[in-house]
């Protein structure tokens, strides 16, 4: 978060410099949590991340579900539950 206020900072005072550095701190930090670069896992899995649950071997399991559990019906604060 420090990173991701220095770029602000830095966008605010015209700074190119330090936003440039405070972009690539920003860019360090998701390395280092995994949000990108190389993949950390190697179980050679399927990725279905970006897929609809209907078109993948969670299909039956998710079809299964109630709507609420989907998340395609209306949820507790729409009805007034």
């Amino acid at each position: 978060m420090t990173a991701r206020r220095g770029v602000r900072t830095a966008r605010q005072n015209h700074d190119d410099p330090a936003e440039a550095e405070a972009h690539a701190a920003v860019d360090a930090a998701k390395v280092a949590l995994g949000e990108r670069g190389p993949v950390w896992w190697t179980d050679g899995a399927p990725d279905y991340n970006r897929h609809l649950a209907k078109n993948t071997p969670y299909a039956d399991w998710f079809a299964a579900l109630d709507r609420r559990a989907r998340g395609s019906g209306p949820s507790s604060t729409q009805t007034g539950a």
